[in-house]
């Protein structure tokens, strides 16, 4: 085989440093072969490791993490603005995940176009072709994910086919419509369906557990799943506000025509994926009890803590667990690596149901946001807590740390409960203390309440999930609801979630309309701060809606007044921030610097 001379990249460089060159940046004149590195199967494995090392932890702060995107949602209020709440979000001034993801891509090209090296000795292995072909089924699937990765964020994105791309290359290229790029990455993974195995075994058979978070089938098809999902949905399938979103040409980029057969399509691929799941021996994780509440609750905070081998589809081995422990801690923890920095909007709260699985604002709900209640929940609350918090949903005291709460890690000597009024053990001190959470919540969801945040002692080391069972079965709910509205699966899926989650099982009849709802609002709280937030109110095109609404006022608790627990001037809510929101936000510009070299890219609509 013949080799044309590429770039090089080492792989510590690639997966450590995080090299910024983009695809479309002109490449080094002082090119090398690659023969030498895929002669070798220690470094053409390495090579495919740094292909995998432009997948996002989603725990950690990076861009274009899970909890990246949650800061762009009422998910979180952060201590800064992001540049779409501050409507400072422009081509000039924007979410760069492009460079990332386009770098991932050639990455993978180069892997496909060398390694089938004639003289590797990967071929002295027992299975080295079966091995290369794997390769090149995880290569060619993680390519196809990386451009679905840019297209959740900026729409129709520019195909570039198999070819590495060289420093002569004409990168005057126009985007692909949106269409074309679906077709194409579902096409590439159905492809790369066919060369990876369906688990990782070892040589007994069992599932190798050293392999975790490495492309199977399984997760292939979780994730064409998701891609269908949203090409069904309203922003993307006859969506007539980018009528005039086109190509220099005229080419038309948006679908504005609506197709109700995409819904089937999506529908059928989330039951395939789910089938697929339960025959690999995943299922939704739950946790046994004699009182029903504590089943729900240890479900859902122990599923993120071990559940994650029952349910979990595909997941990442080494993540940043801790880090978003020590940020989701108060100071009432033991120790001193408490940041206080996940605070949790009002607007976020309310979405929590009370346990009859009735929301806040619903007759019946039994919601009370005056008052405090006489008895303490041990576990979760000491007597005097305010009775907004009390009677909620199990998830809500998975998901949330408020006024009175028990402390979510081992807690400092003498500290019962968590106190966020400005004397508090978790306020600011009358202004001397910068870790709080200006909203008077923090997030509590994946945390562990074994561990000392003083010594690590408790701590337990888990994997990340990208996609889970859960997120199946409501993609499944979803699709079925649109494309055959009153189909016993809707809520026969629905259910399990929601009865995992410790409410009642919904009833039929329900409208497609009012089942849209439960279900909208299931994908909430269920995904919370799991990165579905914030591409979910895109693909639903609902930022402007009261219930899903991403700009305007958003709220919290008085954390500057109160000295006590039932100090009532700490509960009145309190404006935090004033966030922007404008509908050319529901895809993000293209980097201004990207566009500057390629004049045929047309940018998103409205910037």
């Amino acid at each position: 085989m013949k080799h044309k001379p590429i770039l090089i990249l080492l792989v510590a460089l690639v997966a450590f440093t995080g090299c910024k060159k983009g695809y479309f940046d002109s490449i080094p004149q002082d090119l090398v072969s690659t023969d030498d590195i895929f002669k070798d199967k220690i470094e053409t494995e390495n090579w495919l490791a740094s292909v995998y090392s432009f997948l996002p932890d989603p725990w950690s702060t990076a861009t274009g993490s899970g909890r990246y995107w949650a800061g762009f949602t009422e998910e979180l209020e952060l201590n800064t603005a992001t540049l779409q709440a501050s409507g400072l979000l422009s081509p000039a001034n924007t979410i760069n995940i492009w460079n990332n993801n386009y770098q991932g891509i050639r990455m993978a090209n180069v892997f496909m176009q060398n390694v089938d090296n004639s003289e590797t000795n990967l071929l002295n292995e027992p299975n080295g072709r079966e091995l290369i072909m794997q390769y090149k089924g995880e290569a060619r699937f993680l390519r196809a994910y990386y451009y679905w990765t840019l297209m959740k964020v900026y729409g129709p994105v520019i195909l570039l086919g198999d070819e590495p791309g060289k420093y002569n290359d004409d990168y005057q290229i126009p985007r692909n419509s949106w269409s074309e790029c679906i077709d194409y990455v579902l096409a590439e993974m159905d492809s790369a369906q066919q060369m990876v195995p369906d688990k990782h075994v070892t040589s007994t058979g069992a599932e190798d557990a050293t392999q975790t978070g490495r492309i199977n089938k399984l997760v292939i098809s979780a994730v064409k799943s998701q891609i269908l999902l949203f090409d069904a949905s309203p922003l993307y399938n006859g969506n007539p506000d980018y009528a005039n979103y086109k190509n220099p040409d005229g080419k038309q980029l948006m679908n504005t025509n609506y197709d109700a057969g995409k819904w089937a399509k999506a529908a059928a691929a989330a039951k395939a994926a789910i089938d697929h799941a339960k025959a690999n021996g995943k299922n939704i994780f739950r946790m046994s009890n004699a009182d029903p509440f504590l089943a729900a609750f240890n479900s859902y905070r122990d599923l993120f803590l071990t559940g994650w081998s029952t349910e979990g589809i595909w997941t990442r081995a080494v993540t940043a667990y801790s880090s978003w422990e020590n940020d989701a801690a108060p100071r009432a923890a033991n120790g001193n690596s408490f940041n206080a920095s996940l605070a949790v909007t009002q607007e976020m709260v309310d979405k929590f149901r009370m346990i009859n699985g009735k929301s806040i604002n619903e007759a019946g709900s039994n919601y009370k946001d005056t008052g405090f209640v006489a008895t303490a929940k041990s576990g979760f609350y000491v007597a005097k807590t305010s009775n907004m918090y009390i009677n909620r949903e199990p998830r809500f005291y998975n998901t949330v740390t408020f006024n009175g709460a028990t402390v979510p890690f081992v807690a400092k000597s003498g500290q019962t409960h968590v106190q966020f009024w400005p004397t508090g053990n978790s306020g600011n001190a009358n202004g001397s203390e910068p870790k709080f959470p200006k909203t008077g919540y923090l997030v509590r969801k994946h945390t562990n309440p074994s561990r000392n945040l003083s010594n690590n002692a408790g701590n337990v080391v888990r994997p990340a999930m990208y996609i889970r069972l859960a997120e199946l079965y409501l993609n499944y709910a979803e699709a079925l609801n649109e494309s055959d509205p009153g189909h016993p699966d809707i809520l026969e899926y629905l259910n399990a979630i929601r009865t995992r989650g410790g409410i009642p099982p919904l009833s039929a009849p329900l409208s497609q309309a009012e089942m849209r709802k439960q279900i909208q609002l299931e994908r909430c709280i269920e995904m919370a701060y799991e990165g579905c937030r914030f591409f979910d109110v895109r693909r639903w095109k609902t930022a402007n809606t009261p219930e899903d609404r991403q700009g305007g006022e958003f709220t919290g608790m008085n954390v500057y007044a109160g000295n006590a627990l039932t100090d009532v001037t700490f509960y009145a809510r309190t404006r935090i921030s004033t966030r922007t929101w404008d509908n050319k936000y529901y895809i993000f510009p293209i980097p201004q610097s990207e566009l500057n070299k390629n004049f045929a890219m047309v940018q998103a609509p409205g910037y």
